[in-house]
């Protein structure tokens, strides 16, 4: 009996094979593109979940004057935003196109930084962002 990739459905109904779904774990730098609004958003993958993506990172129209502020060395801390699924209209791996670097290589050829220190949000541990108890109470 031949083995198949698992696989499973994401919210817009397309299968996503076992593989794919490893490529889109914490840490992975992408770009999503959002519907209503209509917004790009360039970061990191803080958790994926089947109620929506959490990311690290800044408005794809800002990326420009962020590279600028860190090279500056001006204080930046990247925005933590929580996507709902239902407003991903596509999430894709920032990698070079052809002889075009990725928007992580544009960074780092700017400020000298490697992305995931930049947009590592402070003082949250991305592990534990997506499994903490909201419902804790303050000691």
């Amino acid at each position: 009996m031949e083995k198949r990739a698992q696989k499973r459905v994401s919210s817009s109904g397309t299968a996503l094979s076992a593989g794919a779904r490893e490529l889109f774990v914490p840490g992975a730098l992408v770009i999503a593109t959002l519907s209503n609004p209509r917004e790009k958003f360039w970061g990191m993958i803080l958790a994926l979940a089947p109620e929506g993506l959490s990311l690290s990172g800044a408005e794809l129209a800002s990326f420009e004057d962020l590279a600028v502020m860190v090279r500056d060395g001006e204080p930046f801390t990247p925005a933590v935003v929580f996507f709902p699924m239902h407003r991903l209209e596509r999430v894709e791996l920032d990698l070079p196109d052809g002889s075009l670097p990725s928007l992580s290589q544009r960074f780092f050829s700017k400020t000298g930084l490697e992305p995931s220190q930049a947009l590592a949000p402070s003082g949250v541990n991305a592990k534990n962002l997506h499994n903490s108890d909201a419902s804790e109470e303050p000691a």
